[in-house]
């Protein structure tokens, strides 16, 4: 049986306009492929409403999973929980068990939870909280959407609370063979290992160091001996 299928949606004009460079996509791919679930599509849109409900609804309907991050803060460009609230025709307004996980928290630090931070506390009707051990704030999942903090600690966190409710499959385990050689001096080999073991995933990534080519060949699948079986024939082919 196939893994489940995940998509990520990376929201805010920091990223794409280089100002801030993505961290959280390559964390979820990591620890997605340790669950057992695959990740198959990443998106980045601006602080965009239209933008953000289009592809919320696209990538819900497409994959088992999606997770955002990005644009739920206090500031007024943080409209990721509107957006997704929208996307699901649903109503949203602050809940009183977010508000009363902000109220401790400011209480706690001696801080006034203003209209500002309030805002964190507004969460869509039937959503459930994400829990968020470095900054209390909360994340919400809301249907097949896990909505998330951008800043990476915060992230990381929320991915960790998420991950055990959710269903995997098979972990997707990999291997690598530095080879050096061009791309061109290897496409055949790969071509026939790649229709010959279809059920794993074989790519093919050059490099070039001091004048010299070569490539580092990466066989990805679920099935440890097929990915064992793979990369022997490709040494034993290529002489390595």
């Amino acid at each position: 049986m196939a893994n489940p299928t995940a998509a990520m949606l990376v929201i805010g004009d920091e990223i794409l306009s280089g100002r801030t460079r993505d961290a959280n996509m390559h964390f979820l791919a990591q620890e997605l492929a340790k669950h057992g679930i695959d990740l198959k599509e990443v998106r980045i849109v601006s602080d965009d409403a239209p933008a953000i409900e289009a592809a919320v609804k696209a990538l819900s309907d497409s994959h088992d999973t999606v997770f955002t991050s990005g644009g739920i803060g206090p500031t007024h460009d943080d409209i990721t929980a509107d957006c997704i609230a929208r996307a699901f025709d649903t109503p949203i307004d602050i809940r009183d068990d977010a508000r009363a996980l902000l109220q401790a928290h400011y209480d706690k630090s001696g801080q006034e939870l203003n209209a500002a931070r309030l805002r964190m506390a507004r969460i869509p009707d039937g959503a459930t909280l994400i829990d968020n051990p470095v900054s209390t704030a909360p994340g919400f999942t809301l249907k097949n959407v896990h909505v998330m903090a951008g800043v990476p600690l915060v992230f990381q966190a929320m991915v960790a609370s998420v991950l055990p409710t959710l269903t995997g499959g098979s972990p997707l385990l990999s291997q690598t063979l530095r080879v050096d050689r061009g791309e061109g001096d290897i496409a055949a080999n790969l071509s026939a290992l790649a229709e010959d073991f279809s059920d794993l995933s074989i790519g093919c990534y050059p490099f070039q160091i001091n004048g010299a080519f070569g490539a580092n060949v990466v066989v990805r699948g679920t099935d440890g001996s097929r990915i064992d079986a793979a990369m022997t024939r490709l040494a034993k082919e290529l002489a390595l």
